[in-house]
């Protein structure tokens, strides 16, 4: 009979079949602990993952505008060039102003600025000003001709991210008549 006591008290003793009133307590308080830090860890890594995805819309779009602003100034120096190569005056159809452009290689793409948003023509992944989805972005030429040799132009691209901050790039470039150089005038 002692060994059954005995045997019976290792057994209700045990931590495994009896528990403790302080202990459940303090398990209790382990376990509320432990859900606290997985959920912090848990949360911060869901708003570094939003935070990452936001940032990479802002990273994409100024890609987008510089590369648009490039284009801008890139449509008038093929203007230009046209115009040399094809023998017409060179500064044809230029003249200083604001404008919007649309690169189809001469001067019936340029047009005076008026603001309007270019749209995105998913078909002919083609960025223009009919045709396609409106964007978030325009862009304004600005051509300066102080000098019949030289021709200074601006292409601006401005934009409102999707929290409401507006962005620009402003790319500068200038052009010379290389025709009257290259002749020997």
């Amino acid at each position: 009979m002692k060994k059954e006591k005995s045997i019976k008290n290792k057994l209700l003793n045990s931590r495994f079949w009896i528990l403790d009133s302080r202990r459940v307590g303090q398990t209790l308080i382990e376990t509320l602990v432990a859900v606290s830090v997985l959920t912090a860890g848990f949360l911060g890594i869901v708003t570094l993952l939003s935070r990452s995805l936001g940032l990479n819309r802002v990273v994409s779009d100024n890609y987008t505008a510089s590369y648009l602003a490039a284009e801008g100034a890139e449509v008038i120096k093929n203007i230009l060039d046209s115009n040399s190569i094809g023998g017409n005056e060179w500064l044809r159809g230029i003249n200083s102003g604001d404008f919007e452009v649309v690169y189809n290689g001469d001067i019936s793409g340029l047009r005076p600025y008026t603001g309007k948003k270019l749209e995105f023509d998913a078909d002919r992944n083609l960025f223009a000003y009919s045709g396609g989805e409106e964007t978030a972005f325009t862009r304004k030429i600005t051509i300066d001709i102080s000098h019949t040799d030289e021709v200074q132009v601006n292409s601006r691209v401005d934009w409102i991210t999707r929290g409401g901050g507006a962005l620009f790039i402003d790319a500068e470039d200038h052009f010379f008549n290389w025709k009257k150089y290259a002749d020997g005038e």
